[in-house]
């Protein structure tokens, strides 16, 4: 957050960028549609204009990411950028939700948002943990104080933890993802 802006301002901007995002990611659908219909028809060469990101050289393997974000704008544009990336990806905005549906074993990621109603990212990670399942984890919060209270929480685990601040530009968000992956 910039100095002086309260929490709730900084909300509605960041909902703000979120919608622009959401706005202008759904005009390149449309237009790489129109693109590759065109050339279909023409048989000529296609030409890639999907949001990949630019190291995009390689494959998910159906690697299956959980993303857990309470704002609905935010879960779904995240999902729909990794989804064009190629990976499987589950969105949830409510983490009572998701513990009542978790399996485990079944995602190789974790993306969850630290500040949530109800519940807030950490106890859902120790919760998921509980259940006896260990995938990699990424926080991401528009806040910077959390990675000591994720030291005190989890002392004896041996992995780094991934935190991302928002905003985020969603090709930076792809490539974080993909080197927690093993594919950098």
């Amino acid at each position: 957050m910039y100095s002086g802006e309260t929490e709730k301002q900084f909300r509605l901007k960041h909902k703000e960028i979120v919608q622009i995002h959401i706005f202008l990611y759904l005009c390149y659908i449309i237009t790489a549609s129109s693109i590759n219909l065109d050339n279909d028809l023409k048989k000529t060469r296609r030409i890639d204009i999907s949001l990949r990101s630019k190291d995009s050289t390689m494959t998910s393997d159906e690697k299956r990411i959980l993303i857990v974000d309470d704002e609905p704008d935010i879960a779904n544009l995240y999902k729909l950028s990794l989804e064009c990336d190629g990976f499987v990806v589950d969105a949830f905005n409510d983490p009572l939700l998701v513990l009542s549906n978790y399996r485990a074993g079944i995602y190789d990621l974790l993306l969850i948002d630290i500040k949530m109603p109800q519940m807030n990212g950490f106890e859902l990670y120790q919760k998921l943990r509980n259940m006896g399942d260990t995938p990699k984890v990424c926080f991401i919060t528009a806040f910077e104080e959390f990675n000591k209270q994720f030291r005190e929480l989890f002392p004896d685990l041996k992995e780094k933890a991934c935190f991302l601040r928002k905003p985020i530009e969603l090709h930076y968000l792809s490539s974080v993802i993909k080197s927690e992956l093993g594919y950098n």
